[in-house]
């Protein structure tokens, strides 16, 4: 992957949305909920802070992680949705 993040940034691949509800109907591209679930492929260095340090991230490149569902914005890198999110935007690590 060609993406690094700068600073607090992470790098989220979303899973795929769900194609059947649970009652067996499939459902169209437009009725799909956005995911709010996915793995991190990419983390920046950390937050720096108002003495000039760098704090590290929570995160790990693997972790998978729950986010809000409008988090980050979509880029798509070598033909992959990705999401750009800050650290911040991530509300847990699912173990």
């Amino acid at each position: 992957m060609n993406i690094k993040p700068l600073h607090d940034r992470v790098v989220v691949k979303p899973m795929a949305a769900e194609e059947k509800t649970k009652g067996g109907i499939i459902l169209p591209d437009t009725a799909k909920e956005k995911p709010i679930e996915g793995t991190v492929v990419a983390i920046g260095t950390g937050k720096v802070t108002e003495e000039g340090k760098t704090q590290g991230l929570t995160v790990k490149v693997g972790d998978k992680v729950l986010y809000g569902k409008y988090s980050g914005t979509e880029v798509s890198v070598d033909g992959e949705d990705l999401l750009i999110m800050r650290e911040s935007d991530i509300f847990a690590i699912i173990n």
